[in-house]
């Protein structure tokens, strides 16, 4: 059975309290960086199975809304989708794609409620300043002031700042970082405030306008025929894009996914690592046959293509605490040169381990869910956590069912950082973790917790066994 997932962005946070790192023994600042590049210092790992409670949540039930992405700035939580009304304590408050509620318990609503007219797929701060915030995404209007997919907010009253650049024409805006004096911005767009970068530019933090720190001319689109007679392709609809990237706790390393076989003039299909310390930034030589087929296809290389109607299927990535293992998460129900029963290979519908190291890599490890996708990975420094439409972990032995060795695991796992191994519940009769099959498309840890952020398609409000959480969970630490 496939499900697919909608674009959504995810982009770092990079507002986490500067107060908070002066209070955590043994953490120091690496040079050149801020502290909010550094959210997941101070986590050991295991977060608890069970859901923080008070926190809030979608209120609607029978039409599907979503929570693409939540950061933490100041004592604050931000999250924005595609939502009209949160609930919490059984009372609901309109809200339009966007509203912000205390980091900590209760967990507050506080009274902040710019109008935005439709989907906002990211939001971003600058370092630890937290009056103002960029968001990006499908929008064409706050508060009554006419934008394209692209503002900055300020987060007092929610109007638009002026000054900033408003305009991304050609496509919405799926992701956004900022990140060394730059607002690093990805989407389907061809320009942003009149900029020439297309899909990926690096923006001015005061006024929008591309800055030429990134000039990486992405082109291409995922797309092959397999061997069939006649062959078999995607879709003329697959377009070049970016999705999703992911900014290393260093804050000098970002990872970027999408749609595109070209990045920097290099070859780099769906996934590739750019370096924040030149200028402008430049394209690493981290990749890997598995994904990008330089080695060719079997037998004699790796089966890197996925199922045709899901060409592009890494979906989301995460960076350890240490950034020298590189972690992501994968549709494509299974390669289309293999077959459906036996022995899983390849990367589709799986979580997999990579060294961070910048040149041509090979997995450390790979755990399938056996044909059910994952959409979001998040990791500390002892285990990784996945989140999707999976329904059993450790499942390398088969497809849409249960096979030897599998373990139930439905909505979100965790597993080993150390050999991607499911953590085990103490009877070991299912994973540790679970949360209904919500497609979760976004995870974040802090100090806190591992906050995730999903829909509530088919009704689904479970977290941990728990109701009451529909959007969005914190399972804390401590």
């Amino acid at each position: 059975m496939r499900l697919f997932n909608t674009w959504k962005s995810r982009s770092v946070t990079v507002a986490a309290v500067a107060a908070l790192t002066a209070g955590v023994a043994g953490y120091a600042t690496p040079a050149g960086a801020s502290p909010a590049a550094h959210p997941s210092v101070w986590q050991t790992g295991g977060v608890s199975p069970t859901p923080a409670a008070g926190t809030p949540s979608l209120t609607k039930t029978g039409t599907e809304e979503v929570i693409k992405e939540i950061v933490q700035c100041g004592n604050l939580m931000y999250a924005v989708g595609s939502f009209t009304s949160i609930t919490q304590k059984k009372v609901a408050y309109p809200r339009n794609n966007i509203f912000s509620f205390s980091a900590s318990p209760p967990y507050t609503i506080t009274s902040w409620a710019p109008n935005v007219n439709d989907r906002i797929n990211t939001i971003a701060f600058n370092g630890n300043n937290c009056a103002d915030a960029y968001i990006g995404g499908r929008f064409t209007s706050i508060n009554g002031t006419s934008v394209k997919y692209l503002a900055q907010i300020n987060t007092t009253n929610g109007n638009v700042v002026p000054g900033f650049g408003t305009t991304a024409l050609g496509g919405e805006v799926n992701t956004l970082v900022a990140a060394d004096g730059h607002l690093l911005a990805g989407g389907f767009f061809y320009s942003v405030n009149g900029g020439k970068d297309k899909y990926m530019a690096s923006l001015n933090l005061v006024t929008g306008k591309d800055d030429g720190f990134l000039q990486l001319h992405l082109s291409g689109h995922y797309s092959y025929c397999n061997t069939a007679s006649p062959p078999q392709c995607t879709s003329g609809s697959n377009h070049t894009a970016v999705y999703n990237q992911n900014l290393s706790h260093s804050g000098t390393l970002d990872l970027i996914e999408g749609n595109f076989t070209s990045a920097g003039g290099l070859p780099r299909q769906q996934i590739f690592m750019i370096n924040l310390a030149t200028d402008p930034a430049t394209v690493t030589g981290w990749t890997s046959p598995q994904w990008d087929g330089s080695d060719g296809n079997l037998p004699n290389g790796y089966p890197y293509q996925c199922t045709l109607t899901e060409a592009f299927y890494i979906r989301d990535a995460a960076w350890a605490p240490n950034d020298q293992t590189v972690y992501i998460a994968t549709t494509g129900y299974h390669p289309w040169n293999w077959p459906t029963t036996g022995k899983r290979a390849g990367l589709c519908d799986a979580i997999a381990a990579f060294p961070a190291t910048q040149s041509k890599v090979l997995d450390n490890w790979i755990e399938y869910s056996g044909c059910d996708s994952y959409y979001s990975v998040a990791a500390d420094s002892t285990d990784v956590y996945a989140a999707g439409h999976v329904r059993w972990g450790d499942n390398g032995n088969a497809c849409n069912t249960a096979g030897p060795g599998s373990i139930p695991d439905m909505g979100l796992q965790g597993v080993s950082a150390s050999n991607g191994v499911i953590v085990p519940n103490a009877a070991g009769t299912a994973g540790l973790y679970s949360m209904d099959r919500a497609n979760a498309g976004y995870m974040l840890i802090t100090s806190a917790g591992l906050w995730i952020a999903s829909t509530n398609r088919f009704g689904s409000n479970r977290c941990g066994g728990v109701s009451g959480h529909a959007g969005i969970c914190l399972l804390p630490y401590g």
